[in-house]
């Protein structure tokens, strides 16, 4: 293994040790109390998956992965709507555990499970967009060599991956017991929105073949709807 390998592997590794214990100070903390079952739960659904994703990419496209941990934003726009969406995601994560303490929602426990089969389901989206397009990078930019995907998923929607995120967010305050924490999460739906407008822009100016491509495929996140 090169150094730059290695480097890569000891910056994933850091980083799904760190996840799971900030994701759980945030949840657990305000709830008071470790017998927080929905919260268990959802941590299962969210983080083993992810072990086996992340160990996929490390063997066959480490490349996509490096893309994956980039976070500085290049453009002014982005760099203010993800600012802003990690305030609106950190609140998204203690308003359920206070929700769980003080007894303000009754979730059923059907739905519940229905919540966390739709983000693992969103989970799923993700990863087999990641599967179908290496140039998924994690901030907007257009790379040497990418070119318009418009196979599996991409055939649908043109965001299939926001797709994928948008369950995942819509149904994380149900999956945690909390019908409070979606005046949190669907704020969360609707920057997604602003962030595609954006990135379509550059695309459209920096990726040859994008515009041909919204020709032929309609929908950006939502078929038959946007």
């Amino acid at each position: 293994m090169d150094t730059g390998q290695e480097e890569l592997h000891n910056k994933v590794y850091r980083r799904l040790i760190a996840a799971p214990v900030v994701v759980g100070l945030m949840l657990f903390v305000p709830a008071g109390s470790l017998s927080y079952w929905q919260a268990w739960l959802y941590m299962g659904v969210i983080f083993v998956p992810l072990v086996f994703a992340v160990a996929y990419l490390l063997k066959n496209d480490s490349g996509l992965l490096e893309r994956r941990m980039k976070m500085e934003e290049k453009i002014g726009g982005q760099k203010r709507i993800v600012l802003l969406s990690s305030v609106v995601f950190l609140a998204g994560f203690l308003l359920p555990g206070l929700d769980y303490r003080f007894g303000w929602s009754e979730v059923p426990v059907a739905l519940v499970l229905v919540a966390d089969a739709s983000v693992f389901f969103g989970y799923l989206i993700t990863f087999f967009t990641l599967r179908e397009n290496r140039f998924a990078s994690r901030i907007i930019e257009v790379e040497e060599g990418q070119q318009v995907i418009s196979t599996g998923s991409y055939a649908v929607v043109r965001h299939p991956m926001y797709a994928g995120m948008l369950l995942m967010f819509l149904f994380t305050p149900p999956a945690l017991g909390s019908f409070l924490a979606l005046v949190v999460f669907v704020p969360l739906a609707l920057m997604i929105v602003f962030r595609i407008r954006n990135e379509e822009e550059v695309l459209v100016r920096e990726l040859p073949g994008y515009s041909e491509y919204c020709g032929k495929v309609r929908y950006r996140l939502v078929p038959g709807i946007w």
